[in-house]
């Protein structure tokens, strides 16, 4: 480790090694510091469970956003692999369920019917098709400095469509085109992930969150990434260091100076390093704390549950007439109605864990086994990841809920959808323990220094700028800006992060390169 850098990057998570790679094939000197022991943040790939080969997926588990023009820039050797089903959602104290399915309309077009929700199928279609008229004009968007919003207004085209996703809550516009509780429920499952909002959120954060999973890659669909998320950092972890950047883990950034220095402590020696710029691909919340100033406000808050489970098998349906093969192979709803998720809300924003939790389930093993060994796979064993919504950080800051009782209020839920419990499916593992695995806001905040366990880093920001915005220097175009020059966000709290994509990496990379 040099004493100075062109740029160094504070964190080795999926963007903090995108903007290094970037930055060093662009001849600049990079050094990437990471505070644990292994790159990836929240995108790695681990065995959960002593004696038991499955790499799972720990924390992010999915790729939507992930432009291609990255991969190509990269020459990333990454594989998504796209689901044939979108999702499976059982109609409680039923034997039916809602199935859709891409590669068959027929056939989705008959499960709406078979629960009640025939009038749905048109308007399900015409929803998807506005939302996918949005991705086309803004995903491309997201890896250029950005529009105005009077601008990313006239690339959608419609003022129908930009009302129903940037002007009034998201909630309004299910209920207005949707006649069906399920149905309802289903679609607006994406305005909920890692948000806490009611059904009718006026201040449309669930617009923002929503915004984000309908327009990636331009079609929205959500990938399953071959070999875990392990397989996508650990790419780019190896296309920096191809282009020249040094990557060094286990190691704490203690302080940030934003006249261009950090210091670094490695066991008991710390160490100063100038540097030209900073980026930080942490949160804004990590970047006061370094930079001894007062935290961001509103704080941030996450509202989800992580469970990771490895089963002997998939649990049978309800359903008879839907394979379990396909009812898993997309995303699995739990207790995800419309009203069911009204009543979950209330329950949580009175400071109870939500009975029945709603959550939804994904399946990695189906569409991509090879996160199994050859003998796990053949015996018929699956991973399956349960997300349970309407969880907020406050529950568990304040010592209401704890680890267990979340785990077993995720169980009943799914057992409450099911035509068996799923608990005896459960593998061993060395230990003779059951092989389920729990990850709350609480662990995320201590083990990743998420703030409130916020898998965003913060309240999302709408991915364009406000029309009276400041875009006088480069990192304020690139929607990067701190209030210091030389110090950028390159994290999931910059304007254009959340979720697995590269892009604030990118964005901070070009920053950089267009104020040199």
């Amino acid at each position: 480790m040099r004493q100075r850098y062109d740029v160094v990057v504070v964190g080795g998570g999926h963007n903090g090694l995108t903007a290094a790679a970037y930055l060093a094939g662009a001849g600049k000197s990079v050094l990437v510091l990471e505070r644990l022991d292994v790159l990836g943040g929240a995108a790695v790939s681990a065995q959960a469970f002593p004696g038991v080969e499955a790499r799972l997926s720990r924390y992010s588990y999915l790729v939507s956003l992930l432009p291609q023009q990255i991969l190509r820039d990269l020459r990333l050797d990454i594989r998504l692999e796209r689901r044939r089903y979108s999702s499976y959602t059982p109609l409680p104290g039923s034997d039916r369920g809602l199935l859709v399915d891409n590669g068959d309309a027929e056939a989705t077009a008959a499960s709406f019917a078979a629960i009640g929700a025939e009038r749905d199928v048109a308007a399900w279609r015409t929803f998807y098709d506005d939302t996918a008229s949005a991705a086309r004009a803004l995903f491309p968007t997201v890896t250029e400095p950005l529009l105005t919003a009077s601008e990313a207004r006239r690339a959608v085209g419609d003022d129908g469509i930009w009302s129903m996703l940037a002007e009034r809550p998201i909630g309004e516009a299910v209920e207005d085109r949707f006649a069906s509780d399920l149905v309802r429920g289903v679609v607006y499952t994406d305005a909920l992930i890692g948000t806490f909002a009611p059904n009718v959120d006026e201040t449309l954060a669930a617009n923002r969150c929503f915004l984000y999973h309908v327009i990636g890659g331009g079609t929205g669909d959500w990938d399953v990434p071959v070999g875990g998320m392990g397989a996508v950092t650990g790419e780019l972890a190896r296309a920096a260091r191809l282009a020249g950047a040094e990557l060094i883990t286990g190691a704490e950034i203690t302080a940030i100076d934003p006249e261009g220095a950090v210091t670094v402590r490695r066991g008991d020696e710390e160490t100063i390093v100038a540097a030209g710029h900073i980026l930080v691909n942490a949160s804004p919340t990590e970047l006061a704390r370094l930079l001894g100033e007062p935290e961001p406000v509103p704080a941030a808050e996450g509202a989800q549950v992580k469970v990771n489970l490895l089963l002997s098998r998939l649990p049978r349906l309800r359903d008879a007439s839907v394979d379990p093969a396909a009812a898993f192979g997309g995303t699995f709803h739990i207790r995800e109605g419309w009203n069911d998720l009204a009543v979950a809300y209330d329950a949580a924003a009175g400071g109870r864990v939500p009975d029945p939790l709603p959550a939804e389930i994904y399946c990695h093993s189906l569409t991509d086994p090879s996160i199994l060994s050859p003998e796990l796979a053949a015996s018929g064993a699956h991973t399956l990841t349960l997300f349970g919504l309407h969880v907020p950080h406050r529950l568990v800051r304040d010592g209401r809920v704890d680890r267990e009782a979340l785990e077993r209020a995720a169980l009943a839920s799914l057992d409450s959808v099911l035509a068996e419990p799923v608990e005896p499916l459960l593998l061993r593992d060395a230990d003779g323990r059951p092989t389920i695995e729990t990850k709350t806001t609480a662990d995320l905040e201590q083990t990743l220094r998420l703030p409130g366990g916020s898998i965003f880093h913060g309240p999302l920001d709408w991915p364009w700028a406000d029309d009276d915005a400041d875009l006088a220097t480069p990192a304020q175009r690139w929607g990067v800006a701190t209030e210091h020059d030389r110090v950028l966000l390159a994290g999931s709290g910059a304007r254009r992060g959340g979720a697995v994509s590269g892009i604030a990496g990118h964005n901070a990379a070009m920053a950089v390169i267009e104020a040199l």
